[in-house]
């Protein structure tokens, strides 16, 4: 028969287990759309992922586009990684240090609505 203590000790080890694994679940998992803005200035849109490190997948690249009637004015343009002529295969990795900001994106803003429009 085991001794109380060695019981004790299971039952933590799996205790510790278990919320190791709910926490990688919780902090890993892909929820709807977010903005990264890099040092560079560059500004991507895509599901992001911050276990074990960034990640971004599914992912559009956000451009800045003259005004076609208005030279003066500019708008803005989605580009899906995939047609990048760096086209990574689905996600790219994020180097923290070279990261200005990221946030999720809200339902009701432009880059969700268009993204909605085009079924993601």
């Amino acid at each position: 028969m085991m001794s109380k203590n060695k019981i004790v000790i299971s039952v933590v080890v799996v205790l510790v287990i278990l919320v190791g694994v709910g926490l990688y679940l919780k902090i890993g998992k892909k929820s709807g759309f977010s903005i990264v803005y890099l040092t560079t200035k560059e500004v991507y849109v895509g599901k992001l992922t911050t276990f074990p490190d960034l990640q971004l997948s599914d992912g559009y690249i956000l451009n800045t586009v003259p005004d076609a009637t208005d030279p003066k004015k500019s708008n803005f343009q989605l580009t899906p990684m995939s047609e990048a002529l760096w086209a990574p295969d689905n996600s790219i990795h994020l180097v923290k240090d070279n990261v200005v900001f990221y946030g999720s994106l809200s339902d009701e803003s432009s880059i969700s609505k268009t993204l909605a429009e085009k079924g993601e």
